[in-house]
């Protein structure tokens, strides 16, 4: 699967929206630039790129060739990968994980996969939702597994695992008053996960649908780090939602307790992903599937 190399310089353009960057980013000339966009555009009868103004943009006929050919690229190193490892018997698995999931709920994937794939070279980057999209959309990783939102029209994916999210406390934490519903947390510290990661978007969520914002808690406590936030809970300095795989642990331990609250039931989906329309996306199924087996049977 050999890439046309006006693809390269058209990516390039749509990384910098700028000709004569993507020229220097290729180490050719601004006209050669312009002549391959030019090129593309009469193979494919569309413009690609129009002025707002003074700033370039893409056209939707550009949008569409761009998420093709970033799906295209990526399945052309993928291919190129692919072919070394049939020569050096070794497998290669680049991908990504939330941090609840890379946390949680890959150990027992991970051991059986190495298990099966002893010459396997593994590599899981581990950050929150919106870098792992980028990274995917950049063709960084190969595929994800996420917690959080994400747009599904842009993606192929697959259900992982459903799981239960859950508002946790120190089993001795003293409320400012009778807790029955999330509107009598308020006046509680809350410790919350950084902007972009899944488990905040999913209690935001939330609380949009009851008609509240994080605002609505005065006093917060921002943490990236799942261990840390649950090490303050655990120390009563506040409460916090996580999902319960996250917490199961203390739950049996007794060293965290649920929250009994009358209206928050929240099951939420780990996602596997991948880039639309990808040539291995059978690959990417027998890798899920993989995966899947060895979470639950081991």
């Amino acid at each position: 699967m050999m890439l046309d190399f006006r693809i390269d310089t058209f990516l390039t353009v749509c990384k910098f929206m700028n000709y004569t960057k993507a020229a220097e980013a290729l180490h050719i000339t601004q006209p050669a630039v312009s002549q391959h966009i030019h090129a593309l555009e009469e193979e494919y009868g569309v413009k690609l790129f129009s002025y707002k103004g003074k700033r370039l943009a893409l056209t939707e006929a550009g949008q569409i060739l761009q998420d093709t050919a970033v799906t295209m690229k990526h399945d052309d190193l993928l291919l190129k990968e692919m072919m070394e490892q049939m020569t050096s018997g070794s497998v290669k698995l680049i991908f990504g994980a939330t941090r609840t999931v890379g946390q949680f709920a890959m150990a027992d994937p991970l051991i059986g996969y190495l298990k099966q794939h002893p010459k396997a070279t593994v590599k899981m980057t581990v950050a929150n939702t919106q870098k792992l999209l980028k990274m995917l959309d950049n063709g960084d990783i190969d595929f994800a597994i996420v917690e959080g939102f994400f747009p599904k029209s842009e993606y192929d994916f697959l259900v992982f695992s459903k799981e239960n999210f859950t508002a946790v406390c120190s089993p001795d934490y003293s409320f400012q008053k009778p807790i029955h519903k999330i509107e009598d947390l308020l006046q509680e510290r809350l410790l919350v996960r950084e902007k972009g990661s899944g488990t905040r978007n999913i209690f935001e969520t939330y609380l949009k649908s009851h008609d509240l914002a994080l605002k609505d808690f005065p006093y917060q406590t921002e943490v990236n780090n799942i261990d840390v936030l649950k090490t303050l809970a655990k120390a009563g300095c506040g409460i916090t939602f996580l999902y319960e795989t996250a917490v199961k642990k203390e739950l049996a331990a007794g060293t965290l307790s649920r929250i009994p609250l009358e209206d928050f039931s929240i099951k939420h989906n780990f996602t596997f992903l991948w880039q639309k329309s990808s040539a291995f996306s059978e690959h990417y199924r027998n890798i899920f599937r993989e995966f899947k087996f060895y979470q639950e049977s081991l």
